[in-house]
């Protein structure tokens, strides 16, 4: 049966609705990174500008612990390889399900927009045959951009007007929000489980053993995160299931 084609108007709000609940619960994280960056010692326009051309949390966040402990730019640079590889991955997928008559400049704009949540929205959006149209991508961005910047808003200025005990405990959130990510793959899958232990076992490593624990925290993720995913690549790989003389398309 096909699907009915729908018209720019009607494909930018149906992107609208798909990207209201990432925005919604974009809002707390980007509230708490506002807060933060503002307590750290960056000025309000500073960590608002961060999230407006950035939109990712980890990396946010590890920019920021790396830039509050005054390292250097390298540092922060391989930081943000390191964390954000897997949105090169996800617009590899991407230019697959995207339709071939898209523009450069298209691809561009939306690359922009590339989140977690984003990419698996419309990548579910395509694997039940509907079309990733441009202003369906457009409405799909739109209210995650507009309330990851807006609650950095928030935050960096509460933290003008917040007691110290409430920053604190806002301060949490970020912590909160990566466990819940984690702890139910790991509860059901031995490989998550492995590399998300081996990843807190080598950070309590280079945090508390001497000679070790003077290594910045920018070069303490790198080493983490690179060391356990390798030995999750080493323990756990994927077996290729493709014909050898088949062409396989990311």
């Amino acid at each position: 049966m096909p699907v009915p084609s729908l018209s720019s108007k009607q494909a930018f709000i149906t992107g609208l609705k798909d990207g209201l609940p990432i925005g919604l619960g974009y809002i707390s994280v980007s509230f708490t990174f506002g807060m933060m960056a503002v307590t750290r010692g960056l000025p309000a326009w500073s960590a608002i500008l961060i999230s407006f051309t950035n939109l990712t949390s980890a990396g946010q966040f590890a920019g920021l612990d790396t830039i509050a402990a005054g390292g250097p730019f390298v540092e922060i640079a391989l930081v943000q390889l390191v964390i954000n590889l897997r949105y090169a991955l996800m617009s590899l997928s991407w230019s697959q399900k995207l339709p071939s008559d898209f523009k450069f400049w298209q691809r561009f704009v939306i690359a922009f927009g590339d989140t977690d949540e984003i990419f698996a929205v419309s990548a579910r959006r395509h694997d039940t045959g509907l079309p990733l149209t441009f202003f369906y991508m457009l409405g799909l961005m739109a209210l995650p951009i507009l309330c990851w910047t807006g609650g950095t808003v928030g935050g960096a200025f509460a933290s003008a007007v917040l007691p110290a005990a409430v920053r604190s405990a806002l301060g949490l959130a970020i912590y909160g929000m990566f466990i819940a990510i984690v702890v139910p793959p790991a509860r059901e899958d031995k490989a998550v489980r492995t590399v998300a232990l081996a990843a807190v076992a080598l950070s309590c490593a280079l945090h508390f053993l001497p000679g070790l624990r003077r290594l910045s925290s920018g070069f303490a993720i790198i080493i983490c995160g690179v060391a356990a995913s390798a030995l999750g690549a080493a323990c756990f790989p994927t077996a290729d299931t493709a014909a050898p003389d088949e062409e396989v398309l990311l």
